[in-house]
C-alpha cells in the first residue's frame, strides 16, 4: 500500500461540565471541548520493530507496561482494520493533556493515535469507525466508559449526550467564564465507576440511585440555564452536583478545598469534574476579572495549573 512518509493525528481534552458518574447509568451529561489542551500522534516508517516515545513510556510497542494497555489495544486494532499488522513504524505522541485528571486523556491519545496512523496509510477513516475504535481502548482503561470522552476529544462542538441515543449539540448561550483548577492529584476513575456501581446495586442503599437520578435531573437543568445564559442559577446548579457527588465519594480533599476556595472568590458555582477522587475541578465566573481572581486563588491554595476560558468561545 502506497503510503506517505508521515502520518499525523490531533485531538483535544474535554470538560464535562454536568453529568460525570451518572451518564453512565442513563442520565444526561453536558461536555465542551477543552481546546486548550491537545495531542499530537506522529507515525513514520522504521526498519526496526515499532517504538512507542511518549510522556509514559519510551520503547518497543511488544513491551509496553501494562498502564498504557489501552494505548497498545489502540495501535493492535488499528494495524489488524488496515490489514497492516507487521508493520514497522515508530510513533510519537506528544499530549498536554495532563493524565488521570477527568479531561480524556487516555481517549485523547487513543484519538489522535487512530488518526495519525490512517493517515499514515492514506485509509479513509470515518466518525463512527473513529468512535467504535476509541472504544475498544477506553474498556481497558476505564472499565464501563460512557463514550463521551471519545466524543469530546474528536468534536468541535459542547455535547448534551445520554447513553445510547444520538448526541446531541448544544447551543452555548452563556456570558461567563469557566476556571479549570487541576489539584495535581491523578484520578481514579475506574476505581470511582466502580464504587459507584456496587452502591447503586446494594438494595440497602437506595440513596444512591435518588442520587444519580437527581444528578440527571439537575443536568437537565444545567442545560436549560447554558442555553437561555442564566450563569447564577448554572452555578447553583454546579454546587448542588458536586454535593451529591461527595455524597457518593467520589470528590476528594484536595478537590473540596480548591472548590470551597473558588466560592470563597465570588464564583457562581464549582464542582469536581471527571471520575473524580483526585483530578481536576471548575468554577463559573461571571466576569473575567473575576475568574483571574479565582485563578490565582486556586494557585495559592495548591491547584498545580488553572485555565481560564470564555463559554461562548468553547
Amino acid at each position: 500500500m502506497n503510503h506517505p512518509s508521515k502520518g499525523i493525528g490531533e485531538s483535544h481534552g474535554k470538560i464535562i461540565l454536568l453529568g460525570e458518574h451518572s451518564v453512565v447509568y442513563g442520565e444526561p451529561s453536558i461536555a465542551i471541548p477543552f481546546l486548550g489542551t491537545k495531542v499530537v500522534a506522529t507515525v513514520v516508517k522504521t526498519s526496526e520493530p515499532t517504538r512507542i516515545d511518549c510522556d509514559f513510556y519510551h520503547g518497543l510497542l511488544d513491551e509496553m507496561p501494562e498502564l498504557l494497555e489501552s494505548l497498545k489495544e489502540t495501535i493492535r486494532v488499528c494495524l489488524a482494520r488496515l490489514n497492516q499488522s507487521e508493520a514497522r513504524l515508530h510513533l510519537t505522541i506528544d499530549s498536554q493533556i495532563p493524565a488521570e485528571r477527568g479531561m480524556g486523556s487516555s481517549a485523547a491519545v487513543s484519538v489522535a493515535t487512530t488518526r495519525a496512523l490512517f493517515d499514515f496509510f492514506k485509509a479513509n477513516l470515518t466518525q463512527s469507525e473513529l468512535l467504535e475504535i476509541v472504544h475498544i481502548s477506553e474498556k481497558i482503561a476505564h472499565g464501563n466508559p460512557s463514550g463521551l470522552d471519545a466524543l469530546m476529544t474528536s468534536s468541535y462542538t459542547p455535547f448534551y449526550f445520554i447513553k445510547g441515543k444520538e448526541f446531541e449539540k448544544l447551543n452555548m448561550n452563556l456570558d461567563g467564564f469557566l476556571i479549570v483548577g487541576d489539584t495535581g492529584v491523578t484520578g481514579q476513575t475506574k476505581e470511582a465507576v466502580e464504587s459507584i456501581a456496587l452502591k447503586v446495586s446494594d438494595s440497602s442503599k437506595e440513596w444512591a440511585k435518588e442520587a444519580i437520578t437527581e444528578l440527571g435531573i439537575l443536568a437537565n437543568q444545567g442545560r436549560f440555564y447554558l442555553e437561555t445564559n442564566q450563569g447564577d442559577k448554572l452555578g447553583d446548579t454546579m454546587s448542588k452536583v458536586h454535593g451529591l457527588l461527595q455524597k457518593l465519594e467520589v470528590s476528594s480533599p484536595e478537590l473540596d478545598l480548591l472548590v470551597e476556595t473558588a466560592m470563597k472568590n465570588k464564583a457562581l458555582g464549582a464542582k469536581l469534574t471527571g471520575g473524580g477522587r483526585g483530578g481536576c475541578m471548575i468554577a463559573l465566573a461571571k466576569t473575567k476579572k473575576d475568574a483571574e481572581s479565582i485563578s490565582l486563588a486556586l494557585k495559592n491554595t495548591g491547584a498545580k495549573q488553572t485555565w481560564v476560558y470564555e463559554m461562548r468561545g468553547s
